[in-house]
């Protein structure tokens, strides 16, 4: 038999009530969420707060003693011509004249600062580039006379003692590390424009900039930087340097918010063979280079992206002893990975001389690594780079390839061309003026030495190379080109 359970009836009261209760619960559940929300976004926004300082003041007071003024005195001829006018988009100093037409003595101002207590401090170059007489004014208004120690104008840094004890100094800081990142905070300090100490902050705007010189590695930074603050330094939250003010980026002369400090990176390193030599003693390699293009990867073996940089000349030195070949491709060095040729000149320079250096190299398709020991680059810029003899050819052929009109090297290309006795290759008559050569800058008269990293010294040479690296599945072809001696690579489609 079935039987049925009864059902309790229920009131519409106890209904009500738990509709209530449970009303309450999720009322008391959303508020708690509610209120948690409110304390994370609090301290988030509590955390953002703290990321940014309330005020510069205590960073500047802890600082301002190891700052400096700097005023140079120099004894030049009489005016010949406008005077006080600087390079554009540096903050040189105007000069002060008294006098035309005879010798008086000419005034700069700048500003430094000190890195130990017993008197060295740092500047730029062209504070007191040339100065007779270097005036030091510290912070508390005592000044002293200062001796130079060594300049270096490839960054355009100084280095300065005074006779003094238990100065007040600075620290550089790592300019790659937490705290001079793209977006932090920073400070400059510095007298700009005669006007005594002062201070500005800002961030930094951009990093690894390079305006002119072979070595830069310039922080930007919004921060005011103006005449007078050359030489200054930047300072990161905890108060190290991170930077030497050195130029700006400006229309009219004064500060826009684009200013240029070179980083302690390079400085540290500057400064220290300065206060050690009097000089500075760069590693030297010995090869010349250019970047490799994106035009330039199908081209060479091995190669799968633009980094590196390419050989494309090896005189007699540390590179030549050690069996590098121009169209070697160095990738790393000193266990650096190699991004282009600027960061190789820069990682070269800041290796010491007489170092044995592992280098990797990419040469017909395969990683090699070889051992160079450094030389001094000081020694070594005014080093010729030497050319290969060669009897020039008598029946010259010619061809037309790749929008290039070729001809085999005769005396009367070379007096037309003023060639080297020495030179061999094939030399561009003509070109294409609508071809890819014309695009990228080939000229009449430019030798190409190598087609494919093989050498070329006649005309069926090259097209032998042109030949082989269609027959390759090739979409391109690397020549090396001489012009007036100087070499570089060029990647020519092999459509034209």
């Amino acid at each position: 038999m079935l039987h049925r359970r009864r059902r309790t009836p229920v009131s519409s009261k106890a209904i009500a009530l738990a509709k209530t209760q449970t009303n309450s619960r999720l009322l008391q559940a959303f508020s708690a969420l509610f209120i948690s929300a409110v304390l994370l976004l609090a301290m988030v926004m509590s955390a953002a707060a703290q990321d940014r300082p309330a005020t510069f003041a205590d960073l500047a007071e802890d600082v301002s003693p190891s700052v400096v003024n700097i005023t140079t005195s120099t004894i030049v001829a009489g005016r010949t011509g406008p005077q006080g006018l600087v390079p554009d988009g540096s903050p040189f100093e105007d000069f002060f004249n008294d006098g035309e037409g005879s010798p008086r003595r000419s005034s700069a101002l700048g500003s430094g600062f000190v890195i130990s207590a017993d008197g060295f401090i740092v500047t730029n170059n062209h504070v007191i580039e040339g100065a007779d007489e270097i005036l030091i004014e510290f912070f508390s208004g005592e000044e002293l006379p200062a001796e130079l120690i060594g300049t270096d104008p490839n960054t355009d840094i100084a280095v300065l003692k005074v006779d003094a004890e238990d100065l007040p100094f600075v620290e550089f800081g790592d300019s790659d590390a937490v705290g001079a990142r793209v977006g932090d905070w920073v400070m400059a300090m510095g007298n700009p424009l005669g006007q005594g100490f002062s201070v500005s902050a800002g961030i930094v705007s951009a990093r690894n900039r390079a305006l002119s010189g072979t070595y830069d590695d310039y922080i930007q930074t919004d921060a005011a930087i103006n005449r007078g603050n050359s030489g200054g330094p930047l300072f990161n939250m905890d108060g190290d340097v991170i930077g030497v003010n050195t130029a700006i980026l400006s229309p009219n002369g004064g500060s826009i918010g684009i200013g240029f400090a070179m980083s302690s990176a390079v400085v540290t390193n500057v400064v220290d063979q300065l206060r050690e030599f009097g000089e500075t003693r760069r590693g030297w390699l010995g090869v010349r280079i250019q970047d490799v293009t994106p035009d330039m990867v199908d081209a060479v073996d091995g190669l799968s992206e633009a980094l590196g940089a390419m050989i494309t000349d090896v005189p007699d030195g540390p590179a030549k002893d050690a069996g590098l070949e121009a169209g070697d491709v160095i990738v790393t060095f000193d266990g650096h990975d190699v991004a282009d040729t600027r960061e190789l000149v820069r990682i070269v320079g800041n290796s010491p001389v007489g170092k044995n250096v592992p280098v990797i190299i990419l040469r017909s398709g395969e990683l090699k690594e070889m051992t160079v020991t450094l030389g001094r680059r000081e020694t070594a810029e005014a080093a010729a780079f030497p050319v290969e003899e060669e009897t020039p050819q008598e029946d010259p052929g010619t061809t037309n390839l790749l929008g290039l009109t070729l001809s085999e090297i005769t005396p009367e290309l070379m007096e037309q061309f003023s060639l080297a006795d020495s030179q061999e290759g094939v030399v561009i008559t003509a070109i294409d003026a609508e071809s890819e050569a014309a695009s990228k800058g080939l000229l009449a008269g430019d030798v190409i030495t190598e087609a494919g990293q093989i050498a070329v010294v006649a005309i069926d040479d090259f097209e032998d190379r042109v030949l082989e690296a269609r027959d390759a599945g090739r979409k391109s072809i690397l020549l090396l080109v001489r012009r007036g001696g100087d070499p570089r690579f060029v990647a020519l489609s092999l459509t034209e």
